[in-house]
């Protein structure tokens, strides 16, 4: 029988709409699995980490992450196809960055409307300042790059889910490179200022692309060394196969599956395989603070996800169900099974989500 984890970013609400955001959620599968289980535990993220606690939760089950950095790049990179070589890599993101009352600030770039052509066009021009710095950026997807920079091996960088909408003084590269990041930011942002594609994006009313954002970053050798150290530690467990719906370009390319739609989720138990699926699209509305279309996609995940789960468990398809639902400050951990299940005595509630 299979193992499935479902990771889901933003499902657990912020301690302070939790109660009435529960309330107004009609998830009878949900409160199942979160109630009737065998294990449960709130995890909060380190105040030192500068990445959300599912994005590291991931990379410590992929066995990528250094301490609190998630080190996706070099894999990332070779879920697109790509061969990092020897290379530091870093994730990047092209952005917007606006100036707001009294701070600069990152919106999400889920909402940029990035279209293909747009991105290409914009690689291209940017692609000059990097290699007359020193660096190399390699494309992966329209969303999706990826910079070299072998001697930025202590710039200290955040997700950008983990700086959107933050103050970006706290939130901007910092450490030794960070004044060569600079510079090349400044680059990029003078190139792009004139860049057709923005005039483009901006007659078709959408914000400029004026700034990209390093994260992730992590080496081929990094990676071995991050598995020596888990070895050492006899931390090594067996790496789950992952899978993706609506997730960022990061976590998609790490993803050996992407799912079109939920209705996909039955065919990952053909092979009793363990898998991570991972499920993004809560996030936008909770960043937005959409509070209606949180619910709309939370309701989504209870038919097409948590009911088809409860009834699989039932039927003994499936041999365990790990949840991972987080906010910014912290991740619920719970597993259920079916033996857990049966447990009549346990009232189906919502109340874990508070």
């Amino acid at each position: 029988m299979a193992h499935i984890t479902l990771v889901l970013p933003f499902a657990l609400p912020a301690p302070e709409f939790a109660p009435d955001l529960t309330r107004a959620l009609q998830a009878p599968a949900l409160a199942a699995l979160l109630s009737k289980t065998s294990g449960r535990q709130y995890r909060p993220l380190d105040a030192e980490a500068r990445v959300l606690p599912h994005e590291l939760w991931i990379a410590r089950a992929l066995g990528l992450a250094r301490g609190l950095v998630p080190g996706v790049a070099a894999s990332a990179m070779r879920g697109v196809g790509l061969d990092p070589g020897d290379g530091m890599w870093f994730v990047v993101n092209p952005t917007h960055i606006q100036i707001a009352r009294t701070h600069l600030q990152m919106g999400d770039t889920r909402a940029l409307d990035l279209r293909e052509a747009e991105a290409r066009a914009l690689f291209d021009s940017a692609r000059p300042c990097f290699e007359e710095g020193g660096y190399a950026l390699a494309w992966g997807t329209h969303d999706t790059w990826f910079m070299r920079a072998d001697d930025w091996t202590e710039l200290l960088t955040a997700s950008p889910d983990a700086a959107v909408n933050m103050n970006l003084t706290d939130w901007m590269p910092s450490g030794p490179q960070a004044r060569a990041f600079r510079k090349l930011q400044n680059d990029v942002q003078v190139t792009w200022f004139t860049d057709p594609a923005n005039a483009a994006r901006e007659a078709r009313g959408q914000l400029p692309i004026n700034s990209f954002w390093p994260w992730g970053n992590a080496s081929v050798a990094t990676e071995h060394a991050q598995q020596l150290v888990a070895k050492a530690a006899g931390k090594t467990v067996a790496r789950p196969r992952v899978a993706a719906f609506e997730a960022p370009g990061w976590l998609a390319a790490l993803a050996e599956r992407q799912l079109k739609s939920l209705a996909g989720l039955e065919a990952l138990l053909d092979d009793d395989a363990d898998w991570l699926l991972a499920c993004g699209n809560v996030a936008a509305p909770d960043i937005a603070a959409d509070w209606s279309g949180w619910l709309q996609q939370m309701q989504r995940l209870e038919a097409e996800l948590f009911a088809p789960l409860l009834a699989l468990l039932a039927k003994g398809r499936i041999k365990t169900v790990r949840l991972v639902l987080s906010h910014r400050d912290g991740l619920l951990e719970t597993t259920t099974t079916p033996l857990a299940q049966r447990k009549f005595w346990r009232r189906p509630t919502l109340e874990p989500l508070l």
